[in-house]
């Protein structure tokens, strides 16, 4: 398995035209003791500052050993909702390959990345996860250039690499027709919009809505714009409600937004599922404690993480491909009419 490229002390003894051992020692501070000149010192370290090289901390002695360590690069991935799963999938991965997973969160800083990413390069990690809290398109640095990577829940559209994530398109698509089977015609909207351009679960769940319903006798009655939280939805549904609009179904973009929809629709005495009926995605725990509790389709985060290890430690380099995994869905009691829809479930999956 590849490794991230990094200088080494052979490429600094080089340079500065000394041995490999004469570097060694002044690098560990043996210069006065093996009477080395000042000259020498100084050609050395000037080689060390140019070449950027830094002491392998994990360095094995037989040429193709590994360190059985995976890197784990995310922005917001470790202080999000979803990082458990996420996390512990990749984890029990890892391990099954007789490998430690190590951790880092940037936070969105591009100084924290390229001082984490050089952290992994130090410890010759066998690969790297690069990860992102939302699904998106991303411009990956260029330290992961010629090492082992696959990306989970982002893609670099300007790179082909294998990435891991879920199916949005696909689970916008189920959403609706979870609906229409459960004889909603409409109208129905959806709540919620994009405002990051990278971001791309919202755009694809939206298209998989309106292609789906394109099919279906239901009417698409268009998006309800609003930020992908509580209280946007909340404003944004008892908004269109005022002006009269009179929806059969709302289709949420997350669990957050669903919970905004909630108190609009209990406020202007419309009851879930007998007036309006509601679907959403995540599977967050919000869902379930929501009542009635909110039909969603669940991310498949633990499998993701999973999988993204799994490409990493196949031994036959993965394909430059993304892989979709399917959202799950979790029936609650937001839908009318949807319980027949758990003998022929198959049909809608």
């Amino acid at each position: 398995m590849s490794r991230l490229k990094r200088a080494t002390l052979t490429d600094v003894a080089r340079r500065a035209g000394v041995s490999v051992t004469t570097a060694s020692y002044i690098l560990n501070g043996r210069t006065a003791q093996m009477r080395i000149s000042a000259s020498t010192e100084r050609r050395v370290k000037a080689a060390i500052h140019d070449l950027g090289y830094r002491p392998n901390l994990s360095a094995r002695t037989l040429r193709g050993s590994t360190t059985r360590t995976i890197g784990l690069i995310s922005d917001f991935v470790a202080s999000g909702a979803f990082s458990g799963q996420l996390l512990s999938g990749a984890i029990a991965a890892a391990r099954r390959h007789d490998h430690l997973l190590v951790t880092g969160e940037t936070l969105g800083d591009p100084d924290a990345e390229a001082l984490l990413l050089q952290e992994m390069t130090d410890r010759q990690v066998d690969g790297i996860v690069y990860a992102t809290l939302s699904a998106s398109a991303v411009r990956l640095p260029d330290s992961l250039r010629g090492g082992r990577t696959v990306l989970l829940n982002c893609q670099d559209p300007a790179r082909p690499l294998p990435s891991v994530m879920a199916d949005d398109l696909a689970a916008g698509a189920q959403a609706a027709t979870y609906l229409v089977h459960a004889g909603v015609r409409g109208p129905v909207h959806v709540v919620g919009l994009d405002v990051n351009p990278d971001a791309t679960a919202g755009r694809d769940r939206l298209r998989g809505i309106v292609g789906a319903l394109e099919q279906a006798p239901a009417e698409f009655a268009g998006v309800v714009p609003c930020l992908w939280d509580v209280e946007p939805a909340y404003w944004a549904v008892k908004e269109i409600l005022r002006e009269g609009a009179r929806p059969e179904a709302l289709i949420c973009l997350n669990d957050r937004i669903a919970f905004g929809a909630y108190q609009a629709l209990e406020e202007a005495g419309l009851a879930i599922p007998a007036d309006v009926a509601v679907i959403s995605f995540d599977g967050s725990e919000l869902a379930s404690w929501l009542r009635p509790r909110l039909t969603s389709l669940a991310l498949p985060f633990a499998q993701m993480g999973a999988r993204a290890v799994e490409l990493l430690m196949d031994p036959s380099p993965a394909p430059p491909d993304v892989t979709r995994l399917p959202l799950v869905l979790e029936e609650g009691g937001s839908v009318l009419g949807a319980a027949p829809m758990r003998e022929r479930r198959s049909s809608v999956l």
